[in-house]
């Protein structure tokens, strides 16, 4: 953010997602966050949901978790309240129509930008409101690998939440597989990148997302990837976007290796 000259007063920051549980500083991060008001805007990831679940009791925290200073931390309602407050995508529209969808992890070639937003929308009226106990309670599974309108309920937003905090390769017919995080060019046989998929619905519109550490920067002008492991010792990765959508500066900050992959 020094990097950027950030001014909370003139620009918007967007983050992709995993605001906790990889670094030593989770409990900070969300209060700096908070302390922005207006000119943070996050969406969830699936490490976001997993602290939520870890704090109902629904996952137990893992081996190589951070959130401890979270989970026992004076302010703790204060913060999952507001982690609990945060969409699971979010668009902007230049003023010349053209459109930025953010999302974690990725978009199932079958959904539209609408289709997505409103779906989108569905898991975040669960997390957001009175059930959201319930709906951890059965967020977790692989299966329905697929989407189908016809689903219903929990079926239903798990395949949504696996989608927009999970999904790395997956089949033409968004079929999805959770088993691989190789790079992109490790696709396991009959799959592919979500974003490689024929037919996407999104691929006329900008998509940027994170997630995916083994693929890298990528800045194509409708993908956007920046996810570039800073938690391995990668980079940390922004990109400023001018409001037309026209100009792109990238700004990487070289970071401390916090974890060891595997």
């Amino acid at each position: 953010m020094e990097q950027l000259a950030f001014s909370p007063s003139r620009d918007t920051l967007y983050l992709l997602g995993d605001l906790v549980n990889r670094g030593p500083q989770s409990a900070e991060v969300l209060r700096r966050c908070i302390r922005l008001g207006d000119a943070i805007k996050p969406l969830l990831g699936n490490h976001d949901l997993h602290l939520l679940a870890s704090a109902y009791g629904i996952r137990k925290p893992g081996k190589r978790d951070t959130l401890q200073n979270i989970l026992n931390a004076e302010d703790r309602d204060h913060l999952l309240r507001w982690i609990s407050q945060q969409p699971l995508a979010r668009s902007l529209v230049s003023p010349q129509g053209k459109k930025l969808l953010l999302v974690h992890a990725g978009v199932l070639p079958q959904w539209s930008f609408e289709e997505t937003l409103a779906l989108a929308q569905e898991v975040h009226n669960q997390i957001s409101g009175p059930g959201l106990a319930n709906f951890l309670a059965h967020m977790y599974g692989n299966f329905p690998n697929q989407w189908s309108s016809d689903l219903q309920m929990h079926v239903r937003w798990r395949v949504i939440v696996n989608a927009l905090t999970r999904i790395r390769f997956c089949s033409a017919e968004g079929l999805m597989d959770f088993e691989s995080s190789e790079s992109a060019d490790a696709a396991p046989a009959g799959l592919m990148p979500w974003f490689e998929c024929p037919e996407r619905k999104t691929a006329q519109d900008i998509v940027a997302f994170g997630h995916w550490s083994t693929l890298g920067l990528m800045n194509s002008p409708q993908l956007l990837a920046l996810d570039t492991g800073c938690v391995w010792g990668g980079c940390l990765s922004a990109m400023e976007i001018s409001s037309e959508f026209t100009e792109r500066t990238l700004h990487q900050v070289r970071c401390l290796q916090e974890q060891q992959p595997g």
